[in-house]
């Protein structure tokens, strides 16, 4: 009881008077618990038994057993025996392709796909029937891979050879819209330099096929006539498509180009009319209606030294049958220039000729330099130097743009 007393008093004394055997049996008691930490006997046998400092020894690590392999799955071996089969006759094929023996490799790559189901081997036959010249059964064995590969989930790769494989089939069969269809495909599934080269290539085979079936000189003619006959109306639009027409069913007569020059003058569309005078010139650079044309579009653009150029070269291809109207046109043109520049001061021309990269270029020209210092002291040789038509022509240009000015 004083022990009790002197815990109620100091409850941090606890742990001294807990070495008391009968504190224990009577604590014991009190909290219904047994006390008793070890010792034999109950309570009433318990003694301070103190705990050991140090930990118990481990039990010495037991050596580490291997791992008993499990035994390997029987299907695994017999589809990897599959395909080392199949591998070894697609070996042997590929040496007859190589040596062009193409129905000895034929055999060895059926008989590798009978063995195991890889969609390589039936690219390789749809090859091997290629070479040969059987286009439609190589068509029916890359189609059969494509079919395959998608059951057994092949690389896009794979797929996309097969695609390529069916459009050079279709290809050498003639038939390019097919041939185009797969090289498609075969660029959806994989984008390759191989198969964009030959999709392109095969565009433009069908549409210059296209074009080529498209021609035909008597409706050519027809359409000519129609827009001839839609311009003297002045229904410029028709002219023009009629022209158009003219051209696609006679891509190389110039006549359809000239003429729908004139008729997109008339709609004042000049840049497209100078495109046009220029194919047609292209096609017959003897064609002195399509420079004629070709000038009058620049003078309405208002660029008068192409303009002057484009009559100096009429002059050049002319057989002294047009040598009139092209000298008319070039003093239209030099009139024309003359007009833009009325009433410019000296220095708003001087400013103007500055800016312009022909004039100056002409000014430069060491040739030039001399004929117009020439011209300084003695005029009459001016008109010497314009015997030469490039001197000419350049002469003409400094006076129309102002350089030259005549009677002064």
């Amino acid at each position: 009881m004083a022990k009790l007393k002197k815990i109620q008093q100091n409850p941090n004394s606890v742990g001294e008077e807990i070495r008391d055997p009968r504190f224990l049996q009577v604590m014991s008691v009190l909290l219904g618990i047994d006390m008793n930490f070890g010792g034999e006997g109950g309570p009433s046998g318990a003694q301070d038994t103190p705990m050991p400092d140090a930990k118990p020894a481990s039990p010495p690590p037991q050596p580490k057993k291997e791992p008993t392999p499990e035994p390997e799955d029987e299907e695994a071996v017999a589809k990897k025996k599959a395909q080392e089969a199949g591998d070894a006759e697609k070996k042997i094929g590929n040496d007859f392709y190589k040596q062009k023996q193409f129905d000895q490799a034929m055999e060895h790559y059926e008989k590798a796909w009978e063995l195991h189901k890889d969609i390589t081997y039936l690219n390789n036959l749809g090859a091997a029937k290629y070479e040969k010249g059987d286009y439609q059964g190589t068509i029916e064995t890359c189609q059969k891979a494509v079919e395959e590969g998608r059951d057994l989930r092949a690389d896009f790769k794979t797929i996309a050879k097969s695609y390529t494989r069916i459009g050079s089939a279709y290809e050498k069969m003639g038939d390019l819209t097919q041939a185009i269809e797969y090289y498609h495909k075969s660029l959806t599934e994989h984008r390759t330099p191989e198969a964009l080269a030959k999709m392109r290539a095969a565009e433009k085979t069908k549409s210059t096929a296209e074009k080529n079936a498209y021609m035909d000189p008597a409706e050519a003619e027809k359409s000519r006539e129609l827009g001839q006959q839609k311009f003297q109306e002045g229904n410029w639009p028709a002219a023009v498509d009629a022209f158009t027409e003219m051209t696609k069913r006679a891509p190389t007569d110039p006549r359809g180009y000239s003429n729908r020059a004139a008729a997109l003058i008339k709609l004042m569309a000049f840049p497209q009319a100078v495109q046009d005078c220029d194919e047609a010139i292209r096609l017959d650079p003897k064609f002195i209606r399509a420079y004629m044309r070709k000038g009058q579009a620049l003078i309405a653009m208002k660029e008068f030294n192409r303009a002057l150029d484009t009559f100096t070269a009429a002059a050049e291809h002319d057989d002294g049958t047009n040598r009139r109207e092209i000298e008319q046109q070039q003093q239209k043109c030099l009139d024309a220039q003359f007009s833009a520049r009325a009433g410019e001061t000296e220095e708003q021309t001087s400013a103007r000729i500055q800016n312009d990269p022909e004039i100056m270029s002409i000014l430069q020209d060491p040739v030039m330099q001399s004929i117009l210092q020439q011209a300084k002291n003695d005029p009459a040789a001016l008109q010497e130097h314009m015997q030469n038509s490039q001197v000419r022509m350049k002469i003409q240009k400094l006076m129309a743009a102002g350089v030259i000015r005549m009677g002064r």
